[in-house]
């Protein structure tokens, strides 16, 4: 008997079916993405002039958070489900109290002449403060916001903020501002 050849097997299909498996794996696999704060940051201002006033003290909402998670609004304990309400009661000053915010008057489309809040919300952190706290205390405060921008939308547009078209959102926003500066966190420590 002859010697029996042994046939090569052909790889160049091989190669072919690994390429499309690996072109299956990468569609259809889900790539987990970044989260993280989904902020509008105020545009840069260009020419800002260098003897900007300081700001007065009953315009500034102070918010501290110590290492251990407590909130310390305007100098006084106060828990997380509280932080929505007080700043609502902060930006809006409805009996104009002295130690509330001042209001100045501006024109603003739709609306004529309206006393707009001169409030800043001040926030500072603790080095030591844990990241879903600070999460927390962003939440409550944007939520302020966003309580009075669609009350508002509501009683002068009969409709919801994100329903107004842009000229809309854009007089609510001067009347209800977001002015919320945060400082780099500090060792503010605990009780």
């Amino acid at each position: 008997m002859g010697k029996r050849e042994v046939q090569e097997v052909n790889a160049g299909s091989m190669a072919d079916i690994a390429f499309l498996l690996l072109i299956f794996f990468l569609v259809t696999t889900t790539m987990d993405s970044d989260t993280g704060l989904a902020r509008l940051l105020p545009p840069m201002q260009e020419d800002q002039p260098d003897d900007t006033p300081p700001i007065k003290e009953r315009n500034v909402f102070t918010v501290l958070v110590n290492s251990n998670n407590q909130l310390l609004v305007e100098g006084k304990p106060m828990e997380m489900g509280e932080l929505t309400e007080a700043t609502k009661e902060f930006m809006v000053n409805p009996e104009d109290k002295a130690d509330l915010p001042e209001k100045k008057e501006q024109e603003v489309p739709f609306f004529g002449i309206q006393r707009i809040s001169k409030g800043v919300i001040s926030l500072q952190t603790d080095n030591g403060t844990e990241y879903q706290t600070y999460l927390m205390v962003q939440n409550e405060l944007q939520r302020a916001i966003n309580e009075l921008r669609e009350d508002l939308a509501k009683r002068k547009f009969g409709k919801e903020y994100e329903k107004l078209e842009k000229e809309e959102q854009d007089a609510i926003r001067t009347i209800v501002p977001q002015k919320i500066s945060e400082a780099e966190p500090k060792n503010i420590g605990g009780n």
